[in-house]
C-alpha cells in the first residue's frame, strides 16, 4: 500500500493530503525513465571509452598486427626496389653499352599510371595513407619489373647477334699503317688548305701514294659509289647496318659497286687526290645513327693501347686537314 504523504497549509494550519494526478504521475515517470536512460548511456559510454571489450582487444590487436605486417612489407620493398635499381644500373650501364643500345630513360622505367584514382577504395581504411603508399610502391616496382624483363629480352637477342655486330662494326683503319706514318689530319676544327678558314673536319685523313690499297673497315654493303663526289671527289659509302656507315674520299679508282656485299679488309678502291684535297689521302668518316663520330674510337682491331695512343697524339697535333 502506498504511503499517504500530506503538505502543511500556513492558512488553514493544518495538514492537507497530497494527493498526485495520473497525469503528473505519467510526466515523473517518463522523467525519470529518462533520467535513467541517458545516465545508463553516459556510464556505458564511459566503460567502453576507458575499458576495452574482448571482441575490441581482439580486433585491436588484429589492427596492430596488420600495421606492422605493412610495415614490414614496406620495408621488404624497399629492398627489393634497391635491387631493382642495382639490376637497372647494370643494364643501362653495362649490357646495354657492351651491345651499343641506348639505355631506357628513367621515365620509362618509373612511369607511374594515369587516369582514374586506382586507390580511391582504399581511401577509408584506417591508416589508409600508409596502405596507399605500400599498394602505389608496389605498382611502380611491377611496373619496373616487367619493363626489366622486357629489357633483358631485348639484349637476349642484341647477344645473339654480337657475332655479327662484331664483325659489322667498323673497326681498323682503310688503309694499312701499322707503322702510324700515314696517320694524318684527325677530327675536329682544322684549317682548311684550300679555303684558309678553321672548320670541322668530320673524320681523319690517311696519307699515302696514287692506287694504295683501300679496304671496307668491317662487314657491310656498298651503299653509295660516286664519281662526282664535289669536294669529296670520287668517294664510297658502306652501310655496316646496327646503325654504322663509313665514307670513304677522294679516291682514285673503285673496286666495288653499289649493292656489293663486303666483308671487313675487302679492297674497294684506290687512293686518290680528287675533289677538293692538296695531296693524295683517304678521307675516311664513320657515322653512328646518321651522325658523324669520331673515327679514332674504331681501331680497336688495328692498334693495341700504346699505338692508339700515338695514334692520337699524331692526328691531333696537325693543324690543317688535306680536305
Amino acid at each position: 500500500m502506498a504511503k499517504v504523504k500530506y503538505r502543511f497549509n500556513a492558512h488553514t494550519l493544518s495538514y492537507d493530503k497530497i494527493v498526485i494526478s495520473f497525469k503528473t504521475k505519467i510526466k515523473r515517470f517518463i522523467a525519470l525513465s529518462s533520467t535513467t536512460l541517458i545516465t545508463s548511456v553516459l556510464i556505458a559510454v564511459g566503460i567502453l571509452q576507458f575499458y576495452e571489450s574482448p571482441r575490441m582487444r581482439v580486433l585491436n590487436k588484429e589492427n596492430e598486427r596488420l600495421l606492422t605486417q605493412y610495415q614490414l612489407l614496406n620495408k621488404d620493398l624497399n629492398k627489393v626496389e634497391k635491387v631493382l635499381g642495382e639490376i637497372e644500373q647494370r643494364d643501362n650501364n653495362l649490357y646495354r653499352v657492351i651491345f651499343e643500345s641506348d639505355p631506357i630513360p628513367s621515365s620509362i622505367r618509373k612511369a607511374g599510371f594515369g587516369g582514374t584514382n586506382r586507390y580511391l577504395k582504399l581511401e577509408s581504411f584506417d591508416n589508409s595513407a600508409l596502405v596507399i603508399k605500400t599498394a602505389e610502391k608496389l605498382d611502380v616496382l611491377s611496373k619496373q619489373a616487367y619493363v626489366q624483363a622486357k629489357s633483358y629480352d631485348e639484349v637476349m637477342d642484341m647477344a645473339l647477334n654480337k657475332e655479327k655486330l662484331i664483325s659489322c662494326m667498323p673497326a681498323i683503319m682503310p688503309i694499312s699503317n701499322k707503322s702510324l706514318k700515314s696517320t694524318a689530319s684527325g677530327w675536329g676544327f682544322r684549317f682548311h688548305p684550300i679555303y684558309k678558314i678553321n672548320q670541322f673536319h668530320y673524320g681523319m685523313d690517311f696519307t699515302a701514294s696514287i692506287g694504295t690499297k683501300i679496304c671496307a673497315t668491317g662487314d657491310g654493303v656498298v651503299k653509295e659509289v660516286q664519281s662526282i663526289g664535289g669536294g669529296y671527289g670520287k668517294w664510297i659509302m658502306i652501310d655496316h647496318g646496327f646503325g654504322y656507315q663509313t665514307l670513304y674520299a677522294h679516291m682514285s679508282e673503285f673496286n666495288v659497286k653499289a649493292g656489293d656485299q663486303v666483308k671487313r679488309g675487302s679492297i674497294i678502291g684506290f687512293v686518290g687526290n680528287t675533289g677538293t684535297s692538296t695531296g693524295p689521302h683517304v678521307h675516311y668518316e664513320v657515322h653512328k645513327n646518321g651522325t658523324p663520330v669520331n673515327p679514332q674510337y674504331y681501331y680497336f682491331k688495328d692498334l693495341n693501347a700504346l699505338e692508339y695512343e700515338k695514334m692520337v697524339t699524331i692526328s691531333s697535333n696537325i693543324g690543317q686537314t688535306f680536305d
